[in-house]
């Protein structure tokens, strides 16, 4: 089920699955440029289906006149929004996943990193899921929407979900991501697990930074998705992306130990 809320009110899209104990953990989404709450609601249901509880909220909006200060206060946005999600006993679900795509991810990460007082802002989080994190050097699209459109994702039913929505904000990705955060994600040095989700055809993205940012992690993963475009988790991949996600929640649940493990395999 999900619960929808415009941005005049609270500000965030709840989707909700079971309730009580059988609550799994709780994911926050924190969109990137352009990107709307509606961007994530195939990714939100799919999450809330294996017994998650999914708020996406607004997107990051960066200041590169103030960066520190925009993160701090998307910090306590977000420190905000995982609190809301409390039962009616005021206990949150845990673990606590943060999920950020663009610079949602650059947001994260560098929260996460200890960048602009994420501990001042009440932030606490068990885990992260950055994806699509831009290059320090990349290039923005030139040209048509449609352009745009073959930059970010190939899945047609995601096209037509961004193209029909009046409130995206087309061009957002020739916004130029603040520096200073920029490098604070790709030297995050968050103490927490990480998955890094990353496409193979994303012209916005370096993976050589990407590995030596996974390396320099100490629990860190980066999974790198065939043929997926800079909306990884939005591109034709989207069901195998989903399972990744759920996957590192459920070996989140179990210390990191994965639950399932290939003994003899053809293929």
């Amino acid at each position: 089920m999900t619960e929808h809320h415009t941005q005049q009110d609270r500000g965030y899209t709840d989707h909700v699955g079971p309730r009580g104990p059988a609550v799994r953990g709780t994911v926050v989404v924190v969109p990137g440029r352009g990107e709307t709450r509606d961007t994530y609601t195939r990714l939100g249901k799919r999450l809330a289906a294996d017994a998650y509880r999914v708020r996406v909220v607004d997107a990051a909006r960066l200041d590169a006149e103030d960066p520190g200060g925009s993160l701090t206060r998307l910090g306590a946005r977000i420190a905000d929004a995982v609190a809301g999600t409390a039962d009616a006993d005021g206990a949150v679900a845990h673990p606590v996943v943060l999920v950020g795509a663009d610079t949602g991810a650059v947001a994260v990460a560098a929260l996460l990193g200890g960048e602009a007082g994420a501990g001042a802002a009440g932030l606490r989080t068990d885990a992260a899921v950055l994806a699509g994190i831009p290059a320090r050097t990349a290039s923005s699209p030139s040209g048509s929407w449609d352009d745009e459109l073959d930059v970010r994702t190939f899945c047609p039913a995601h096209r037509t979900t961004l193209t029909g929505d009046a409130v995206f904000r087309r061009g957002a990705l020739h916004e130029a991501v603040p520096e200073r955060l920029l490098a604070a994600a790709h030297a995050s040095e968050a103490d927490v697990p990480v998955l890094i989700l990353a496409g193979d055809a994303d012209p916005l993205s370096d993976r050589d930074a990407l590995t030596r940012t996974a390396k320099s992690l100490p629990q860190a993963r980066l999974s790198v998705v065939r043929d997926a475009h800079h909306d990884v988790l939005n591109d034709m991949q989207h069901r195998s992306v989903a399972a990744e996600i759920v996957t590192f929640l459920e070996a989140l649940r179990n210390g990191l130990v994965p639950l399932v493990t290939v003994e003899s395999s053809a293929w």
